[in-house]
């Protein structure tokens, strides 16, 4: 096409390989300790030049300020600086100012340097060639260039999300995409071969140039046998009339019943319940594999629910064996490879012992083990190892107040269990945490005790009622004592309110979704989570 536009049919055209030898891929799952994971990868590659890429300006912006935090010299980088802003930060990363650039895709395009050593994907890419055009920005230079990419279901499901207002065939190919990235980020053969497969290029993945940079190709993924439950799979999609999405056909699958489960009296069939044997974290697996492999679709017209494609009906009618590539578990580093990294490991040992004495403490003071600390903070608890009520601050969702209030007996077990293991703690790598933004503390205390609506205040800040619920959650759960007694009272009656404190008062877990499936959907997502500040507002704080 464009030869023929130029006018020259006649001219030679020279065609180069996509294949980057020097890059080394890397995907690995995406955790709740994600930010500490960059960190210790950043800070294991002191000194060297990279990209961080985001998908949201207010990502950009926490995490550049987390990096900072912890003596990493970062700039952010997106459209929504002003240009002399941007074009400062740009400078500073070309003369080596700066070490890494936090930014949105607005970065990159035209950046002249050679040396980037490394380019992580904090949010996976909308396709295979934003993914390929963006770890490209590495190793230009023919050295050394490591593209590490955080990858988690649900950031697709947040992208699919996004496309559900766009036109019908805009959908189609922004689905078509995604499958596309989904199918990189899970597949067992070579990222390099898939990737060059996909534009067109051929890749023999036991001899090609940079055949082993790809931790697939350095830590096989182990595959089982999985022809009858997909075969369960296919076949309750179909005779459930392909009318559930991903969620509740696991729960048709494990035999759990919730409100549209009983208004389709689907739990009345002799196949619900009939792959109970597995976990639901098994069962998505396979729906997203089967989606990859093109046995299933989802509707557009509506979104996420399952239908089967041709090849999915050929397979009941015929089944055959389906490989299921099993997660892969980053447990340790490999010693001979440099460009090798692992995602943050809680210590299970510790965790365990730390459980145990929270569910203890819990019992003397009367009151459920998650008011004590979350299990978010346990598990933060034995990747640090604090032994100090000072260390103890930088521990997620631990503040300055439940430090002093509930930590001398954990840090003291910590410290007990660091010394007799002979742990050596890695001082230089203990994440610090940048904490709730300080003014918009304030601004929520203040209001709140004035007791002004919260969806006044919420909206004051332009911010929705979820996520202004995120940050009274945080103030909160590090300790303070916020008094939305007057809010709650506006939400519930008091044999409501009796209701939902004697569930969390009972409860081992404050998991919401755990909540929501006890009362049948009688409460929303925002009204336990708001009463469940309360809750632990008073009891814990």
């Amino acid at each position: 096409m464009i030869l023929k536009n130029l006018g020259i049919t006649e001219a030679k055209t020279f065609k180069a390989s996509f294949n980057r030898p020097n890059l080394y891929y890397e995907i690995v799952p995406k955790t709740s300790q994600v930010d500490n994971d960059i960190i210790r990868f950043v800070k294991q590659n002191e000194n060297k030049s990279g990209i961080i890429y985001c998908l949201s300006r207010k990502r950009v912006e926490e995490l550049s300020q987390i990096l900072q935090v912890n003596q990493i010299k970062a700039v952010p980088y997106h459209a929504g600086l002003d240009a002399k802003t941007r074009s400062k930060h740009q400078d500073m990363f070309l003369m080596e100012d700066v070490d890494v650039v936090v930014a949105t895709i607005a970065f990159g395009m035209g950046i002249d340097k050679p040396d980037v050593r490394f380019v992580i994907h904090h949010d996976i890419p909308k396709s295979i060639e934003s993914y390929y055009q963006e770890t490209g920005r590495a190793g230009r230079d023919g050295g050394e260039g490591h593209c590490l990419a955080y990858y988690s279901y649900k950031d697709i499901e947040k992208l699919e999300k996004f496309m559900s207002g766009k036109p019908v065939a805009e959908q189609e190919i922004g689905f078509a995409l995604l499958q596309e990235v989904v199918a990189l980020a899970e597949t067992s053969i070579s990222r390099r071969k898939f990737i060059l497969h996909y534009f067109g290029e051929y890749f023999d993945s036991k001899t090609g140039e940079g055949f082993d940079m790809d931790d697939n190709i350095r830590n096989p993924k182990p595959q089982s046998e999985a022809m009858n439950q997909l075969n369960l799979l296919l076949s309750v999609v179909s005779l459930t009339h392909e009318k559930y999405k991903s969620k509740d056909l696991v729960n048709v699958l494990t035999g759990q019943e919730n409100a549209l489960i009983k208004s389709h009296r689907t739990n009345e069939k002799s196949f619900f319940g009939k792959g109970k044997e597995k976990l639901p974290l098994y069962w998505m697996a396979l729906i997203r594999q089967s989606l990859v492999a093109g046995f299933l679709c989802k509707d557009i017209e509506t979104y996420g629910v399952l239908k089967i494609n041709q090849s999915g009906r050929n397979f009941l009618k015929n089944p055959s064996s389906f490989k299921m590539t099993e997660d892969h578990t980053f447990n340790e580093l490999d010693s001979d490879n440099k460009f090798s990294t692992s995602a943050a490991v809680s210590d299970s040992i510790l965790i365990k012992m730390l459980k145990d004495l929270r569910k203890s403490n819990a019992k003397k003071l009367g009151v459920p083990p998650f008011v004590i600390f979350q299990d978010p903070s346990l598990e933060d608890m034995a990747l640090k190892y604090p032994i100090t009520i000072e260390e103890l601050h930088n521990i997620h969702g631990v503040g300055e107040g439940k430090a002093k209030r509930y930590g001398d007996d954990f840090v003291d077990l910590i410290k007990r269990y660091v010394d007799e293991n002979e742990i050596d703690r890695m001082q230089d790598m203990v994440i610090k945490s940048i904490g709730s933004n300080s003014s918009l503390k304030l601004y929520i205390i203040q209001n709140i005790d004035r007791k002004l609506p919260l969806d006044d205040l919420s909206s004051a800040k332009g911010m929705g009622m979820s996520d202004f619920i995120k940050e009274l959650e945080a103030i909160v759960f590090s300790g303070t004592k916020l008094n939305i007694s007057y809010w709650i009272d506006e939400l519930f009656d008091e044999d409501q309110q009796e209701e939902i404190h004697d569930y969390f008062m009972d409860s081992e877990s404050d998991d919401i979704e755990a909540a929501i499936e006890e009362f049948d959907g009688d409460y929303d997502d925002q009204e336990l989570r708001l009463y469940r500040i309360k809750f632990i507002s008073e009891v814990a704080n």
